[in-house]
C-alpha cells in the first residue's frame, strides 16, 4: 500500500521551485534531484532548483557558464529533454514562446557550470515535447517530438564523450509519429509509451526499442507490446519513473470520450511490472492530489517527489510526496476504523491502516465538469454505508426503470440490480452513477466486511481487488472508470 501525503514545511529545508509546468527533473545519482526551466503564467522560466536528499534541503545554486548570446546557461524554455549522466545534466531543444529550440547543453553539477555544446553528425531538428533517456553511461537515445509542424519518428543517438549525433536508420515496423510521450531504457530496450500522434489522437501503445546496445550486435527494430493486465488509458505529459523492478505511470491528459473536444487529466498510479511483464494498478490508500500533466516524478530512496504540473487551467506547485505504508510520513494521515477490504496480491501490505481521506478538490474531476456542462446533478457519495431502503436516489432511480408494475420497493431494488448486471457501460445513464457507486459499495461491505466481522477475522482467503470502495463520490470517476466499475460490480453477489 503506498500513500499521497502533501508535503510540508518540516519536510525540508530551503524553498520549493515555484510552480510551474513542462519543465525537467533528473536524478543525480542518489545525491540529488536538478529541477530545470518550465512554464508558469504564459512566462518561460531558465531557473535551476536543487534537492538535496542526505541534507533535506532545497536550493538555488549560483551556475556559471554562458552560451554564445553571453548569458548563463541555457535561454528560458519549457519541454525540453533532460537527461542525467554520472554528475552531468544534458538538456536539449524544447519552446520559447511559439519557437522550437534545437541548442545543447550541459551542467556541471559538481561544479555548477554550463557549457554550450556545439555536436556533429546527424543533428537533430529544433523541437520540443520530445523524450530521451540515457544508454548505460555514456549515450543518450531521443525519439520523436514536434517541430511546429509535424509529430517526430525519429531516433538519435548522441554519444556524450565525442559528441556526435547518429540517426539511427530503423527498419520494419515503426510506431506512429508523436510527441508528449516518455521513454524509459529498461535493460537493453527503450520503451515508449502513448503520446499525441499524426492526426492528433491521443495513444495508449507500448513500444520496445532494440539495437542500441553496440555489444548485442542487434539490428535496430521497434516491437509493439501488448501486455496483460490493467492497462493504462492512452494518455500524454505523463511521467514513468523507474523504482526497483517497476516502472510506475502517473498522471497525463487524455481525450475525454463523450466530451471528446475537451481534455480531461489524470491522477491515478498504474505500475508496469519487469518481471512479469504486465500492468497493474498500485494500491493507493488515500486521497491523490490533483490530476495534472507536464509534472515531474523523481524517486527519493523509497519516495516519490511530485512537483509542478498543469491541469489545463491551473499550475500547480505545491510538493507530493508518494510513500510506502512504512514510511514514517504516512503516519501523518488520521487512521480510520480497520477496512480489511482485500487489495492485490502484488501490491498491497497486510495492515488494517486506512487513512480518512479528505474532502477534495472535485472540480478536478472530469465527471464534475460533465455534470457542468450538461447541468446534471449527480449527488454525493460518503463512505458511510446507508441501507438501500435508506437511499433516496437509488429508490427514486430504481422505482423509475420498474414502472407501474412493481408495488414495493423491494422489488424495485432487484430490479435494478439486475438492469445494471445485464447493461453495457454505455447503457448506464449519468443520474444512476451516485447510485451504483453507493450500492457497489454497500454489497462489498456486505459481503466481507460484515461476514469477516461474524467471522471474528482480520482476513480473507480470496484476494480481490475492488478499486473504487473508497471513491467519495461519483464525481471522482473518470470516463474509463465506468466500464471497470461495472464489470466489478457484476462480480458481487446480492
Amino acid at each position: 500500500m503506498y500513500y499521497w501525503v502533501s508535503a510540508n514545511p518540516s519536510d525540508f529545508a530551503g524553498t520549493p521551485p515555484q510552480r510551474r509546468s513542462g519543465h525537467s527533473a533528473v536524478n543525480i545519482g542518489k545525491s540529488k534531484v536538478v529541477i530545470f526551466g518550465g512554464l508558469v503564467d504564459k512566462k518561460f522560466l531558465s531557473d535551476i532548483a536543487v534537492y538535496d536528499i542526505e541534507a533535506k534541503q532545497w536550493f538555488q545554486p549560483e551556475c556559471t557558464g554562458s552560451g554564445s548570446d553571453g548569458h548563463v546557461g541555457p535561454s528560458p524554455r519549457a519541454f525540453h529533454v533532460a537527461v542525467s549522466i554520472d554528475c552531468h545534466m544534458f538538456i536539449f531543444g524544447g519552446r520559447f514562446g511559439s519557437k522550437r529550440l534545437g541548442d545543447f547543453w550541459v551542467l556541471d553539477t559538481d561544479i555548477w557550470q554550463w557549457s554550450e555544446l556545439t555536436g556533429f553528425g546527424d543533428l537533430p531538428s529544433p523541437r520540443d515535447f520530445a523524450a530521451a533517456s540515457a544508454v548505460g553511461n555514456r549515450k543518450i537515445v531521443m525519439y520523436g517530438g514536434w517541430d511546429g509542424k509535424k509529430w517526430l519518428s525519429d531516433v538519435y543517438v548522441l554519444d556524450t564523450i565525442s559528441l556526435e549525433w547518429m540517426e539511427l536508420s530503423v527498419s520494419g515496423t515503426l510506431p506512429q509519429p508523436r510527441c508528449g510521450h516518455t521513454a524509459t531504457m529498461v535493460e537493453k530496450r527503450l520503451l515508449v509509451y502513448g503520446g499525441r500522434g499524426g492526426g492528433g489522437p491521443i495513444m495508449g501503445d507500448l513500444w520496445a526499442l532494440k539495437g542500441l546496445i553496440e555489444e548485442e550486435n542487434e539490428a535496430p527494430g521497434w516491437t509493439q507490446l501488448k501486455l496483460p493486465g490493467q492497462a493504462p488509458s492512452p494518455r500524454c505529459g505523463h511521467t514513468v519513473t523507474s523504482g526497483g523492478h517497476y516502472l510506475l505511470m502517473f498522471g497525463g491528459h487524455g481525450t475525454g470520450g463523450w466530451l471528446s473536444r475537451y481534455d480531461i487529466y489524470y491522477n491515478d498510479c498504474i505500475i508496469l511490472d519487469r518481471v512479469s511483464a504486465q500492468w497493474k494498478r498500485l494500491s493507493i490508500g488515500s486521497e491523490p492530489p490533483p490530476a495534472r500533466a507536464y509534472h515531474s516524478m523523481s524517486a527519493v530512496g523509497s519516495r516519490y517527489l511530485l512537483i509542478g504540473g498543469f491541469d489545463g487551467k491551473t499550475t500547480y506547485g505545491d510538493p507530493w510526496w508518494l510513500v510506502p505504508q512504512e514510511d514514517p510520513i504516512a503516519n501523518r494521515l488520521t487512521a480510520s476504523p480497520p477496512r480489511n477490504i482485500p487489495e492485490s496480491k502484488e501490491f498491497a501490505f497486510n495492515d488494517d491502516f486506512q487513512p480518512q481521506l479528505k474532502e477534495s478538490q472535485t472540480e478536478k474531476f472530469p465527471f464534475s465538469e460533465l455534470q457542468r456542462r450538461l447541468q446534471i446533478s449527480i449527488s454525493s457519495s460518503s463512505l458511510e454505508i446507508v441501507n438501500e431502503f435508506e437511499d433516496r436516489e437509488l429508490l427514486e432511480v430504481a422505482s423509475r426503470l420498474a414502472g407501474e408494475n412493481v408495488s414495493t420497493n423491494s422489488l424495485a431494488i432487484e430490479t435494478i440490480r439486475k438492469h445494471w448486471r445485464k447493461s453495457e457501460p454505455n447503457m448506464v445513464k449519468l443520474k444512476e452513477l451516485g447510485p451504483l457507486l453507493r450500492d457497489y459499495q454497500r454489497l462489498i461491505y456486505r459481503h466481507y466486511l460484515e461476514r469477516s466481522a461474524s467471522a471474528q477475522t482480520s482476513g480473507f482467503g480470496e484476494h480481490v481487488m475492488y478499486q473504487f470502495y473508497h471513491v467519495k463520490n461519483a464525481t471522482q470517476l473518470r470516463m474509463d472508470d465506468i466500464p471497470k466499475l461495472l464489470a466489478e460490480y457484476k462480480q458481487l453477489p446480492i
